[in-house]
């Protein structure tokens, strides 16, 4: 999990999963299009999100595809922030059912 976390620390590694949350399965020149980044930069960056379990790729002929793999945040809202709304809304409906009342 610390992986995760110090993947999504870097703006421009959010920046990319944003981005291939829009349109999954890009190429790394699709992705280096509009950032005025190095392939060897955005490259870097995309092979820490794979480490880190963010990204999966997939070849197809001689291009390799990269994938958002939204798990591991999904694990981190679940165990960090899922418990933390949880209470809320349960005091939400208390309120709400002591107000009714």
């Amino acid at each position: 999990m610390d992986a995760v976390f110090r993947a999504l620390a870097d703006p421009t590694r959010r920046l990319i999963l944003d981005r291939l949350y829009e349109h999954n399965g890009q190429t790394l020149g699709d992705l280096c299009a509009g950032t005025g980044m190095s392939r060897q930069a955005v490259s870097k960056h995309l092979a820490l999100l794979e480490a880190a379990g963010l990204v999966s790729t997939v070849r197809r002929g001689r291009e390799k595809l990269h994938h958002l793999d939204p798990v591991p945040i999904q694990e981190i809202h679940d165990r960090w922030i899922g418990k933390f709304e949880q209470a809320r809304v349960q005091a939400i409906t208390a309120l709400r059912t002591a107000l009714e009342e």
